[in-house]
């Protein structure tokens, strides 16, 4: 398997949905705005975002792909299919129940993690609204990460890379064709959402039979395995509500801030997530069978090897991807989202937040990295002490950083954290010989820079020549933010052609399936 073949199609299947996604928000920009009926839709959907990462991320990422990897080694199909079956039918029984519970108890959960809204009647009802429509998402979206994490398993990584495809297909079409049909519009979205993730699930179902892993649903809470997996995931929830939790305190924070706090927030972190989502997801989706397959093969060496790649090709993008994005901060939110309700001044809020998020996202790419090492080993408690360690001092940082920063406090604690995490993670993977860096880091961090200063230059030099962003029409400013991000991407590219890095030093790992 040409590892660095696989992330390069991963990375363009999920670039292209992250478009979409791009498309998706400019429409919410343009036809709600950042405004009390934005805050109301986006406080809701924390909410299952929240839990999405939980189940999802927490349960099937980190716990159930290593397990999956390990079980296919030493059992025969037949065994692999049974534990199959009794995961999703003991998610499908707990998810609903768990579903069925939030929507009866929405305006509790609203009014615990808002409590800024109790002033404000209608908007404490309406994101109460969005939220009971919108719960449903979160039964969807994990059962599709369950089979995500089976399909990861036989290296089908292109498949559930694709199904997000069809989430922001499906809200765009909401917001096109039947926004007009719900009484409050801000409606269709949650509908959007849920509906999105229903198709996403039915999709991927469809593959798991090319796998022979399409199988009934059972819940037998006897199987070893299951139980097995349920003492890890114990650890692993615990660490993921750790890291949530940050969260759900700046919800609490954000609510009490001026209207158009929680928008302007969301469209910052999402511009952030493009490179977040495109290189770190792609890498860690990839990383995590590999490296489980070669710790359960006691391959040490291979499995240095593959991780110092992650590393290294997350520095060629990350590193440029930082400077970039703050630098064209403000163009790319003009070209984006400054249409219809979407006014300057939020422009400039929003290009305020996405200035302190891109500080932090060298480490958040590279965090994503450092993690799928310390799962393929088994180790969930090191990234659990991390995490609590971690919330500690962002809130700290947040109680200093409020008052003076405002809403820019959360982004700006959220890109130090993420430096002090990665930093920790790393040191300990070197103390527990999780990791041994190859040679010649230094020689390659300083052909970066070199390039990063050329890369600079060039975008200087184009923002100069290209000044005129708010008479023009739309597809004159993508066309010119387009331009911008080719030329400085070639100049950065070209540089590190002639400091001597090349592609094929990237393409020289290979695995057997």
């Amino acid at each position: 398997m040409n590892v660095l073949k696989s992330l390069t199609l991963l990375s363009i299947i999920t670039f292209f949905s992250k478009i979409l996604g791009f498309m998706r928000d400019s429409l919410i920009a343009y036809t709600f705005g950042a405004s009390g009926l934005t805050d109301s839709f986006f406080l809701a959907f924390r909410i299952p975002n929240l839990f999405r990462r939980i189940f999802s991320e927490g349960f099937f990422l980190q716990t159930f792909v290593p397990i999956l990897s390990e079980y296919k080694k030493i059992h025969n199909i037949e065994h692999v299919k049974k534990l199959v079956s009794n995961i999703l039918g003991f998610m499908v029984v707990f998810l609903s129940i768990f579903t069925i519970f939030g929507i009866l108890f929405s305006s509790q959960i609203i009014f615990f993690i808002s409590p800024g809204l109790k002033k404000n009647f209608y908007k404490l009802y309406l994101t109460t609204e969005i939220l009971k429509i919108i719960f449903p998402y979160i039964l969807f979206i994990s059962l599709g990460s369950l089979i995500s994490s089976i399909l990861n398993s036989w290296n089908y990584f292109l498949i559930p890379a694709c199904s997000s495809i069809l989430l922001n297909i499906s809200i765009i079409i909401f917001i096109l064709f039947f926004s007009s049909y719900f009484y409050v519009s801000i409606f269709s979205l949650a509908w959007a959402f849920s509906l999105g993730g229903l198709i996403q699930l039915i999709y991927q179902i469809l593959f798991l039979k090319n796998i022979n892993m399409l199988v009934f649903p059972q819940c037998n809470i006897k199987n070893f395995k299951l139980y097995k997996i349920s003492k890890r995931t114990k650890i692993i929830i615990f660490g993921i509500i750790i890291n949530q939790i940050s969260l759900i305190i700046n919800t609490i924070s954000s609510s009490f801030l001026i209207s158009g706090s929680i928008s302007w927030i969301y469209y910052a972190d999402r511009l952030t997530e493009f490179v977040s989502g495109i290189l770190g997801v792609s890498l860690g989706t990839i990383l995590l069978p590999l490296l489980s397959q070669q710790s359960n093969n006691k391959n040490n060496k291979e499995n240095y090897k593959l991780l110092d790649w992650a590393l290294r090709v997350g520095c060629i993008i990350a590193i440029p991807s930082s400077l970039s994005l703050m630098i064209l901060s403000k163009v790319i939110i003009i070209a984006l989202f400054q249409y219809g309700n979407f006014s300057i001044f939020d422009v400039i809020m929003t290009k305020n937040i996405l200035e302190f998020y891109s500080i932090g996202l060298i480490p958040s790419i590279l965090t994503k990295v450092m993690l799928s090492q310390y799962y393929s080993k088994n180790d969930f408690i090191n990234p659990v002490i991390i995490s609590s360690f971690i919330l500690i001092v962002t809130q700290i940082m947040n109680i200093l950083f409020l008052p003076i920063l405002k809403h820019n406090s959360f982004a700006c604690s959220s890109s130090i954290s993420s430096w002090i995490n990665f930093v920790l993670l790393y040191w300990i993977s070197i103390r527990k010989k999780y990791f041994f860096p190859e040679y010649g880091w230094l020689n390659f961090l300083g052909k970066i820079f070199i390039s990063v200063i050329i890369m600079f230059l060039v975008l200087y030099l184009n923002l100069v020549f290209f000044s005129n962003w708010h008479s023009i029409t739309i597809f004159h400013k993508l066309f010119q933010l387009i331009l911008i991000c080719f030329l400085s991407g070639c100049s950065y590219f070209l540089m590190l052609f002639v400091l001597g890095v090349r592609l094929s030093h990237f393409s020289l790992f290979f695995l057997k399936k």
